[in-house]
């Protein structure tokens, strides 16, 4: 009687919580709603015709000389520069995988020695700090660092996922089976050797997993960081953009949203091959 109690009062805030999602939203519509805007609002019609004005400059529609979509120099022009999207992807993944590795060791709590690890604390907070500012703010910061270009990409990247790879990392280090890394500790291991000897074959699975899954959404951001630092397909979407060459613009979208595709079905299909 007291389980079917508990189970009715806990529908019951589960209904409520419900009804509230609702009242919640439409509130944070009308705050946004409420804000003074310098064009029109959404909801008027001369917001409408300007969408659909720059919808048809995106097609090319009204252009006196050849839309750049109808120009293989350009669609090959921007494919380079895909390409180079593609590997600063590839290289800000490998940056934070890399990181989140080496680092977790000393950040994930061993059932086996829970009073271990002074470095814990500070290197668990390196991971809030990494994860807490977005790739975008990090490529400000390194741009003033390091310069404009790919290698304040691949940082600002590699540092944000370096955060968030070593918080996922540290739960599933810290849920394995700990007896055999136990044992190369009792048999004279240190540290180091136990947990790439012991630990790491059992969380390779689970290492591949999410460096993959973090590799999809990098490869989402990596065009707005290449905004920010001056390269790649990032940097070309802006000069497109601050010229007004619209339809440079569509080619650009069109190879952008064709690269996510291919990585999206690269890597469901290494996550396929890490689980057989």
């Amino acid at each position: 009687m007291r389980g079917a109690a508990v189970g009715a009062s806990s529908a019951r805030r589960t209904r409520a919580a419900l009804l509230l999602v609702p009242f919640a939203v439409g509130a944070a519509w009308a705050l946004v709603l409420a804000q003074p805007a310098a064009g029109p609002s959404p909801l008027e019609p001369a917001a409408w015709r300007r969408a659909w004005t720059f919808l048809s400059r995106l097609l090319g529609r009204g252009l006196a000389e050849e839309p750049a979509f109808a120009r293989p120099e350009v669609w090959a022009r921007m494919a380079d520069l895909a390409l180079g999207t593609l590997a600063m992807s590839v290289t800000g993944a490998a940056l934070a995988t890399l990181a989140a590795l080496l680092t977790v060791p000393l950040a994930a709590r061993a059932r086996e020695e829970p009073a271990r690890g002074a470095l814990r604390g500070p290197v668990r907070a390196c991971y809030v700090l990494a994860r807490s500012v977005p790739e975008i703010v990090w490529a400000l910061l390194l741009v003033l660092v390091s310069g404009p270009g790919p290698l304040a990409a691949a940082l600002a990247l590699g540092v944000h996922n370096a955060g968030v790879l070593g918080r996922l990392f540290t739960d599933v280090v810290e849920d394995v089976d700990p007896r055999p890394g136990r044992a190369l500790a009792t048999a004279g291991a240190g540290r180091v050797e136990a947990f790439w000897y012991g630990t790491f074959p059992q969380i390779l699975p689970q290492v591949l997993t999410f460096s993959l899954y973090r590799w999809e959404v990098i490869v989402r951001t990596t065009v707005v960081v290449e905004a920010v630092t001056g390269s790649g397909m990032g940097a070309a979407l802006r000069l497109a953009l601050s010229g007004r060459a619209f339809t440079t613009v569509t080619v650009i979208l069109a190879l952008y949203v064709a690269l996510v595709l291919l990585v999206d079905v690269l890597s469901g299909a290494l996550r396929t091959l890490a689980r057989a």
